[in-house]
């Protein structure tokens, strides 16, 4: 069952990241972050809220919110300022780069959560999986040499980096979830209500340096539907993925390789909406991706 969580955890991240991109484009980067993530926190609320008045319905329709330590306070705290830096450079990036090459470089992500996962929780996959999860990072290295037609040299640009590093920081996130999840025996709801006010709060600080002083920054900012709608889908996104770390049986990197998945939605629907180069060549390493994740549900 995790494994189709994943799934429909894929289905809304690639809907929140064609949304991302509408909501970036001309835009300043440091006010939509913090509108996606408040957006998501209100939906959030809006469960917290219910729960607390009505704690018994809530209960029975499995949306509870646990009390929680301190200590567990600080844990979440340090997630959100993982993920606080890594939304930082992606949004950056996704800026600045087409969002078919912004997405196929983060579906790298299973490469370093593999490593995480062997060394800190002993994962150890069957062979089906193993090839599923190969193939998927083989077809994301194809990516990088279709970006070179675009304009895009990996080893020069500075935003190739920036989402190079976003990766890094997301893979370790999702790790780090399933110690949250697992060892600390967070619930989803849970998790995703403290972990967006703490995210709130430290993009606040950062904007009082970057972004509220500055008149023409502010005036510059442009408010759009899909601000909103990226942080509902992430939510949603985060719900079911949460959801299937709960399972003792997850495999966190194979959870992080079927998550991209994620790409057919990115790569054909956004390509046809941004107008982007090259869609007919990217659907070839997309083709791999999704073979990989065949395997690997096969399994």
């Amino acid at each position: 069952m995790w494994m189709y969580l994943g799934l429909l955890a894929a289905l809304f991240l690639g809907l929140h990241n064609l949304c991302k991109k509408h909501a970036v484009q001309g835009n300043e980067v440091f006010p939509v972050l913090l509108g996606t993530v408040t957006s998501g926190f209100l939906f959030v609320l809006s469960f917290y809220v219910l729960a607390r008045f009505f704690p018994d319905y809530a209960a029975e329709n499995g949306y509870n919110f646990q009390n929680i330590s301190w200590q567990t306070h600080g844990f979440i705290f340090i997630k959100s300022a993982i993920m606080a830096a890594s939304w930082i450079l992606a949004y950056q990036a996704l800026k600045h780069l087409p969002l078919t090459i912004v997405t196929p470089i983060r579906s790298a992500a299973p490469f370093f959560t593999l490593i995480g996962a062997m060394i800190i929780y002993k994962e150890s996959p069957n062979l089906y999986q193993w090839v599923g999860f190969f193939v998927i990072i083989f077809s994301v290295i194809l990516y990088s040499r279709i970006g070179k037609k675009e304009g895009i040299i990996f080893k020069s640009n500075k935003w190739i980096f920036a989402i190079i590093g976003a990766t890094f920081l997301g893979a370790s996130s999702g790790l780090y979830d399933k110690f949250l999840i697992q060892n600390l025996s967070l619930n989803p709801q849970t998790l995703q209500f403290w972990f967006c006010l703490y995210t709130i709060l430290i993009l606040l600080v950062i904007l009082t340096i970057t972004w509220f002083p500055y008149a023409e920054k502010r005036k510059a900012f442009k408010f759009r539907w899909s601000i909103i709608a990226v942080g509902v889908l992430l939510q949603a996104a985060d719900y079911f993925y949460f959801k299937a770390l709960q399972d003792p049986e997850a495999l966190i990197m194979l959870l992080s390789a079927i998550k991209r998945s994620q790409l057919i939605i990115a790569v054909v629907i956004g390509g046809i909406i941004f107008k982007e180069k090259n869609k007919r060549q990217k659907l070839i390493p997309l083709t791999g991706i999704l073979i990989g994740v065949f395997l690997i549900l096969y399994s």
